[in-house]
C-alpha cells in the first residue's frame, strides 16, 4: 500500500482532531439554522466519502508525490527552473497551488462532465463540516489527474506538496463548517482567507452566488477575477442545488448514481429560478 508517513502519522490525526473541534464549535456556536437531521447527514456524508477517502489514501496523494519526486529529479516545472530561497519556495508553492485550485474549482462548475460529479457535493441540503467530506469518488479520480498535472507544470517538491495538501484539507474543513465566528473577527480573516460565511454564499441555491467564491485557502483570486461575493447575510441563504430539494432524492444510492443520470436544469421543483439582486459590499455580511 502506498505510504506517505507525514500524512499517515501527523497530517491525518491533526485533520481528524480539527474535524472534531469544528464539529463541536458549530454545535456550540451555529452560523446557519439547520433544516434537516444533522445526524442523518453526518452518517450519509461519511459513508458517501469512504470511496473518496480510499482514493485519496491510495492514489490522490501517493501518485502526485511520486510524480513530484520524479519532476524534481528531472528538473521539471517552474519552481525547478528557478532558484529561490526556502522561504520563497514555501510562499510560491502556496500561492501557485491555491491559484491552480481556484481554476480547478471553476472547471468543476463550468465543465459539464466535471459538474456531474461536483454536483453531488453541492446537493447537501444543509452545510457544515461534514460537507467537506461529501465528494463523489469520481470527482476524486479527476482531482488526482489535476493535482498530478499541476505538480509537473509548477515543479512542486514532494515535501511542500504534502504540507500544502494538509493545509488545503484543513482550510476545506474550516470554511465548510457551520461555526459562527464573531463577525468582526471573520471580517478580518476574510481579508486574506476563505471563511465560513464567504463559502456559505458559494453553496446558495441562487446560481449566480454558487458561481462565485471559488477560492479554497486565499480569497484573493476571487477578488482578482471579480467573483468575490460578500453581500448575502447567512440567514437569507438557502443551501443546496435548486433542482434537488427533497431528502428522498438524495439517498446514498441516488447520490452515487447522480453523475450518470440526466442532469436537471437549475430550477426549483415548481419551475422557478431562484434569484437575488447583488448588493455591492466590501464587508462580509452577517
Amino acid at each position: 500500500m502506498p505510504h506517505v508517513p507525514f500524512m499517515d502519522y501527523v497530517g491525518n490525526p491533526l485533520l481528524t482532531c480539527l474535524f472534531l473541534v469544528l464539529l463541536w464549535l458549530q454545535w456550540r456556536f451555529p452560523l446557519r439554522r439547520q433544516h434537516f437531521s444533522a445526524l442523518h447527514r453526518l452518517v450519509r456524508n461519511f459513508v458517501l466519502s469512504l470511496p473518496g477517502f480510499a482514493i485519496v489514501r491510495l492514489a490522490m496523494l501517493p501518485i502526485p508525490v511520486a510524480i513530484a519526486v520524479w519532476a524534481q529529479q528531472q528538473k521539471m516545472g517552474v519552481l525547478n527552473w528557478i532558484h529561490l530561497p526556502p522561504w520563497a519556495v514555501v510562499i510560491a508553492t502556496f500561492l501557485l497551488m491555491d491559484y491552480a485550485y481556484w481554476w480547478w474549482h471553476w472547471a468543476l462548475h463550468m465543465v459539464p462532465l466535471f459538474w456531474r460529479f461536483h454536483n453531488v457535493h453541492h446537493t447537501d441540503l444543509d452545510m457544515d463540516v461534514s460537507t467537506a467530506a461529501r465528494f463523489h469518488f469520481g470527482e476524486m479520480i479527476f482531482s488526482t489527474g489535476f493535482l498530478s498535472l499541476a505538480v509537473v507544470l509548477l515543479g512542486i517538491g514532494p515535501i511542500m506538496l504534502i504540507v500544502f495538501f494538509a493545509s488545503f484539507e484543513a482550510a476545506t474543513l474550516f470554511h465548510h463548517s457551520n461555526w459562527r465566528l464573531p463577525i468582526h473577527a471573520e471580517r478580518v480573516l476574510n481579508l486574506m482567507l476563505v471563511t465560513p460565511r464567504m463559502h456559505g454564499i458559494h453553496h446558495s441555491i441562487v446560481q449566480r452566488e454558487t458561481n462565485s467564491n471559488w477560492g479554497t485557502i486565499f480569497c484573493w483570486w476571487d477578488k482578482l477575477h471579480r467573483t468575490l461575493r460578500r453581500d448575502v447575510p447567512q440567514d437569507r441563504i438557502t443551501i443546496g442545488v435548486a433542482a434537488y430539494r427533497e431528502e428522498k432524492e438524495l439517498t446514498l444510492g441516488k447520490l452515487l448514481a447522480m453523475p450518470f443520470r440526466q442532469q436537471r436544469e437549475w430550477r426549483l421543483p415548481n419551475g422557478e429560478i431562484p434569484d437575488r439582486e447583488p448588493q455591492p459590499s466590501d464587508e462580509l455580511a452577517k
